[in-house]
């Protein structure tokens, strides 16, 4: 099964390891027919701490690295970045199965 990968700007960089990330999307209104904006905050995990506040972001869904963290970094302004050690692991031995 596919992972979500979705786009957002980083909200907070305060945290180690840690970044929030805000994902916009755009929704019909069921009765007006407007487009309205949706947001929601993720914590994303960036094992790096490379990501500032502003950046805009790809994040991709993994498995539960803590409670609230269930998304990794996978590209910052366009440059992709390096996953971390324990989630390639994860990616390489699925991949071997397949």
């Amino acid at each position: 099964m596919p992972k979500r990968v979705l786009t957002g700007r980083v909200t907070s960089d305060k945290m180690d390891k840690t970044i929030t990330v805000l994902v916009e999307r755009r929704v019909m209104h069921p009765l007006y027919k407007k487009f309205i904006r949706r947001s929601k905050n993720y914590a994303a995990h960036d094992d790096a701490n490379l990501c500032k506040e502003g950046d805009v972001v790809q994040i991709e869904e993994c498995r539960p690295i803590s409670k609230r963290k269930t998304w990794v970094v996978v590209q910052r302004n366009g440059d992709a970045v390096a996953v971390p050690g324990f989630l390639a692991e994860e990616a390489a031995s699925a991949s071997a199965e397949a």
